[in-house]
């Protein structure tokens, strides 16, 4: 293999810089062409197609978000819209393609691996870390962290105002943001998808817990699919039992920022691992990690099968959120 291409896409993630920055470095290590394609498959449509040298991922590998931008495309969803970006590819003369990205990324990626001769091996990049096939994604111990100070930092202002919080934090439609950055911050309730939760249970708990020495609570709710819904879950336990709490939605600030240690060497050895897997003509899979050792998944079982949150975190959750 002579020349491969690399993009991101889908939402963005700490780590995605660095996983890029692995990947031109051992591209040239082999003396294999790599080129960038600008916001993901939107970029791959339109052939905004660049080189990519050492001098180019330079100085990268502590910046969050991704040089090579992204974008969410419907287009490429449609098999017009595929076969557009199969010419550029062919236009280019680009033999293995690594995308960087999440569920939907690797939906466009089974897809485009069946329809055109091209290499394709995914790389799993999201803070959700909802990817069947690996025990992390690139981004998501970043996510974890920024939550976790958030929730430090909200404590302090309960403790101050003895005064219910809840604390929303990202996720999809998955509750692994919330279960590790709940525990880790001591939260007194976890909201999460995979768990049914209804308010008369939560207002009881709340309730003891006020009851005994605590005179301040936090409450993490994973945003399941509906951002914003902790305002609602708020207002049903103020009218049940009239506790005036306040809502913190961290969005947005979970994707960026500086990424962790972690994820930037989960970011680098998935990097290296995807240029290594085209080199020996693999396609169609997904480079992840599990039990600390590089794992091959097939693309479309990253999508199909659905990842279970860990078992043992679940029910120590019962333990320690109390």
């Amino acid at each position: 293999m002579k020349r491969i291409g690399i993009l991101t896409s889908g939402g963005d993630a700490p780590g995605m810089n660095a996983c890029i920055r692995a990947a031109v470095r051992a591209a040239r290590a082999q003396e294999i062409e790599i080129l960038g394609i600008r916001r993901g498959y939107a970029g791959l449509i339109r052939d905004e197609i660049e080189p990519l040298d050492r001098k180019a991922v330079a100085n990268i590998i502590h910046q969050g978000g991704t040089i090579l931008g992204t974008a969410r495309s419907p287009e490429f969803m449609d098999s017009e819209g595929r076969a557009r970006a199969i010419r550029n590819l062919e236009k280019s003369r680009i033999e293995g393609l690594i995308l960087i990205g999440g569920e939907g990324t690797f939906r466009g990626a089974t897809e485009l691996s069946q329809e055109s001769g091209v290499g394709v091996i995914g790389v799993p990049g999201t803070i959700d870390n909802d990817i069947y096939g690996t025990d992390y994604t690139i981004g998501f111990d970043s996510a974890v962290n920024c939550a976790l100070e958030a929730i430090d930092r909200i404590r302090d202002t309960a403790l101050s105002h003895e005064r219910l919080f809840f604390v929303e934090v990202m996720g999809r439609h998955t509750g692994f943001i919330a279960l590790e950055s709940g525990m880790a911050g001591g939260a007194e309730e976890l909201l999460i998808p995979e768990i049914p939760f209804s308010i008369d249970k939560l207002c009881e708990h709340l309730e003891r817990s006020f009851r005994g020495e605590k005179r301040s609570a936090i409450v993490v709710v994973a945003e399941s699919g509906r951002p914003g819904d902790s305002f609602r879950i708020a207002r049903e336990v103020r009218d049940r039992v009239g506790f005036d709490s306040r809502v913190c939605v961290l969005g947005h600030l979970q994707r960026g920022g500086s990424p962790t240690a972690r994820d930037r060497v989960l970011a680098g050895k998935l990097g290296v691992a995807a240029v290594q897997a085209l080199a020996a003509g693999k396609t169609g899979y997904m480079v992840g990690e599990i039990n600390w050792k590089t794992a091959y998944t097939p693309l479309r079982d990253t999508w199909k099968k659905g990842k279970q949150l860990n078992d043992e975190l679940v029910a120590m959750r019962m333990l320690l959120c109390e």
